[in-house]
């Protein structure tokens, strides 16, 4: 794979304590203005230094307690000496030749994981992850070939968008923030990592963080049904289903987790999120196409009829190809056929656009460098090894 630029390392801010040295202290960067609130509450202080602190992090991009000049002088000091705002550490940075951007940042357990930005006309979405590794072994996908090291805290999450910005120049005081939406689908499963994901949320869409419509920010899971049931107590963000199958069968094989949450107990699961918020938006069934697996016409029929009765968007995701996947990319007539039938019967489908394929940031792509737990990883690179020793091919 050739690399549209030689990745440069950066720097830790010097302003931003390491995270050794915050440990003992409230990171400030990882709360939710209710959090922030009963934060400043217990100190007698008054809960309205809750979003000026907000402002100041996430709006401004201050990461230095005593640069917060609306703050009197004396509970800056205070701050200071019980809080901290840490932030994880951006190691390498990648540019496509599309635009696109792909950042890895190490965050507190020592893994790496990665985040991609993605410009488009009108808008620029930033894919966020959530986990390093991620528990979950879907076929398709290079992250989970990687194993599982640890769950993100809400800093490590939320900072991703916060780098974003700072990167692409969105605290300058333009009136246009580059990141105008957001997708929980980068390494991990974001459902999997429930609290810390709903309080990043929180402050993804809160007026004095980073204010993102509810419509702009997605959460894309592969189906943790007791997570899903829950969700309407915890926000209103959006949602995209990972589907990739129309029928158990083939899904066990593609999406392990749906021996336990079949099909027909994840739609209705999702039928009931849907069935909570109060407008008209409809969840985005994302299908990833992969050749001779669930790319023939008889699957886009039988996905038509197994969603007749769930409104919703299909998003046809053609397979990116990485090493250790034996899966092929479809063809470009499969492609068009499926979409047509799917068409036909009278569903919204898009295609996406493979975008970062030069810096590995397509989907499915992202890998990171994790300290896996599971040993997962070494399973899946020895047999990577024998398939290659038995074909005669160098390792």
């Amino acid at each position: 794979m050739t690399l549209a630029t030689t990745p440069t390392l950066i720097p830790k801010p010097t302003p931003t304590p390491t995270p050794q040295s915050a440990a003992a202290k409230a990171n400030l960067a990882g709360m939710s203005l209710a959090r922030l609130r009963e934060y400043f509450e217990a100190r007698g202080e008054k809960p309205f230094r809750a979003a000026q602190v907000l402002k100041w992090i996430h709006q401004r991009g201050v990461t230095d307690i005593q640069a917060m000049t609306d703050i009197s002088k004396s509970l800056r000091d205070k701050l200071a000496a019980d809080a901290v705002i840490v932030l994880p550490t951006i190691v390498e940075d990648f540019e496509s030749e599309d635009g696109s951007h792909k950042w890895i940042i190490e965050v507190a357990s020592g893994s790496r994981v990665e985040m991609v930005y993605i410009p488009e006309s009108g808008r620029g979405t930033l894919c966020v992850s959530s986990q390093a590794g991620c528990t979950l072994d879907c076929s398709f996908c290079a992250t989970g070939k990687q194993g599982f090291n640890s769950n993100l805290t809400v800093a490590e999450i939320i900072g991703q968008l916060w780098w974003a910005n700072k990167k692409l120049g969105g605290f300058d005081g333009v009136l246009e923030r580059p990141v105008s939406n957001v997708v929980m689908m980068g390494m991990g499963e974001p459902l999997l990592n429930f609290e810390p994901v709903m309080e990043a949320l929180s402050l993804m869409m809160e007026d004095s963080a980073y204010g993102l419509s509810k419509r702009k920010v997605t959460i894309s899971t592969s189906g943790v049904v007791p997570a899903i049931d829950k969700l309407k107590d915890f926000t209103d963000a959006s949602i995209a289903v990972s589907l990739h199958a129309p029928n158990d069968a083939l899904r066990s094989e593609i999406v392990p987790i749906n021996k336990k949450y079949p099909i027909a107990m994840l739609l209705n699961s999702v039928k009931g999120y849907m069935a909570s918020l109060n407008d008209k938006r409809v969840p985005v069934i994302e299908y990833t196409l992969i050749a001779g697996v669930n790319d023939h016409r008889q699957h886009a029929r039988e996905l038509a009829v197994l969603l007749a009765d769930f409104p919703c968007k299909i998003n046809i995701i053609p397979f990116n190809p990485f090493s250790l996947s034996d899966y092929k990319r479809p063809s470009s007539t499969s492609i068009t056929n499926f979409r047509q039938i799917l068409q036909q019967a009278g569903y919204t489908v898009t295609v996406r656009t493979t975008r970062a394929d030069d810096i590995g940031a397509a989907c499915g792509q992202l890998v990171g460098d994790v300290a896996d737990q599971t040993k997962r990883s070494s399973r899946h690179l020895a047999r990577r090894d024998v398939i290659a020793s038995s074909a005669g091919a160098p390792r």
